[in-house]
């Protein structure tokens, strides 16, 4: 899954701060853009397990399935 990352450089400490547009809770930073990519990644599958298990527990005890969609915009 693809996701766009907001990025900004801090003019104070030339480090870069990046926020998921997809998942605004996603938030990072980092000294490198390619250290501000890998900490992205892990913030966004922090996010994605965090939201996953929120799911679970909203819809515990029921009986609820999973379908795919592609939406083109």
């Amino acid at each position: 899954m693809e996701y766009t990352i907001i990025i900004e450089k801090n003019p104070k400490t030339n480090v870069y701060v990046g926020q998921c547009a997809q998942l605004t809770e996603a938030i990072s930073q980092g000294k490198t853009l390619d250290e501000l990519m890998e900490n992205m990644t892990e913030a966004i599958e922090l996010a994605l397990e965090c939201r996953k298990n929120e799911i679970h527990e909203l819809y515990a005890n029921r009986k609820i399935f999973y379908r795919k969609l592609t939406v083109n915009a």
